[in-house]
């Protein structure tokens, strides 16, 4: 068996990305070896790519990227119970400690010791991948892998969207990214009345429409507080921030009905001021938002897509493995939605 496999990995301290040549891991214990069908286009991978700022605080080089997946079991480690080889699974992209206060009281999704899969430790832009048992999910022979992929940034949009009652409400989402995208499609299935998703790029806005949003609004062209006299509506009740744009942020506040609740997903920029005025007097509720609830928010979204949900509409480019760097520029272009690179065909190495 060979001891070594391609994978995509930042090699050095530098923007790009390269297909190399690196030592296949193996399954410990509690822990088993997933080979890789497909893997998704993040935008926090984007970052990596870039090599930001946040990426230059974050990232230690050399790094197999990449947490978006779905494969099948290879391997499986000593002490794990419950699954099998060939079972085809994807997985929580967040390691937690398992001993901390929150991962005790059955909050993980708060481990304040969480390791991101392609960010801290070796991801799943490559043929193989080790993964703890306790972070796998098994999906559905009914939902397609090419959907299973990305149904990390989809817990993602569904942890934020379901983390207040949306049921008949008014719903501002802020950035058309595919979170944000998939956001406007939950708040849809689950009832909201209005669902207005702002952004500049009219490709995604167009997205968001056909997923499920009643507005999209362009905030090149048009006012978001002009918005709220066309609805004919005193505010939002419930605010998405998914753009991560401080102006995003602070024309949410501006339109937010008193007493309206906030969930911040975005990742504003350090030293991004506030309108406090605006969250104090109206006595709004603000709510951090990272990764998704373990595993609850795997449940729901399961359930979601098995019962109809549209996942298939946010997915806009199957690619092989190959083309890695046309789906990157797709993703810096901003004309896609979802982009998901395929590990079926034969693959090169630089």
């Amino acid at each position: 068996m060979t001891s070594t496999m391609r994978a995509l990995v930042k090699a050095q301290a530098a923007p790009g990305i390269e297909m190399h040549e690196v030592p296949k891991p193996s399954a410990g214990a509690n822990e088993v070896l997933i080979k890789l069908e497909k893997t998704a286009i993040c935008g926090t991978d984007l970052h990596i790519y870039k090599w930001d700022d946040w990426a230059q605080r974050t990232i230690k080089t050399p790094l197999v990227i990449g947490h978006e997946f779905v494969g099948r079991i290879a391997e499986i480690g000593p002490g794990v119970r419950g699954y099998r080889e060939g079972q085809r699974v994807s997985a929580e992209g967040h390691v937690v400690c398992g001993v901390c206060r929150n991962c005790r009281a059955g909050k993980p999704h708060l481990c304040p010791y969480t390791e991101g899969i392609g960010v801290n430790r070796d991801g799943a832009f490559a043929e193989y991948m080790v993964v703890p048992a306790t972070n796998l999910w098994p999906i559905p022979d009914a939902i397609p892998s090419e959907l299973a992929a990305f149904f990390d940034p989809f817990g993602n949009a569904a942890h934020c969207a379901l983390q207040f009652d949306l049921v008949g409400e008014d719903v501002l989402i802020t950035g058309a990214g595919p979170i944000g995208i998939m956001a406007a499609g939950i708040a849809k299935h689950v009832g909201a009345r209005h669902i207005v998703v702002s952004d500049v790029n009219d490709y995604r806005l167009k997205l968001a429409a056909d997923m499920g949003a009643t507005r999209t609004v362009n905030v090149a062209r048009e006012n978001l507080r002009d918005i709220v006299d066309v609805l004919d509506i005193d505010g939002f009740d419930v605010g998405l921030e998914m753009s991560g744009h401080p102006g995003a942020f602070e024309d949410m506040l501006h339109v937010m009905y008193h007493g309206g609740r906030v969930a911040l997903l975005g990742i504003l920029p350090k030293g991004a001021g506030v309108d406090w005025d605006q969250v104090i007097f109206k006595g709004l509720q603000v709510h951090g938002i990272y990764g998704r609830r373990m595993y609850e928010t795997w449940y729901k979204m399961t359930q979601m897509v098995l019962t109809g949900f549209p996942l298939h509409k946010v997915l806009t480019h199957q690619i092989p493995i190959n083309d890695y760097e046309h789906g990157f520029q797709l993703m810096a272009e901003g004309k896609c939605g979802k982009v998901v690179c395929d590990w079926s065909g034969e693959i090169k190495a630089a």
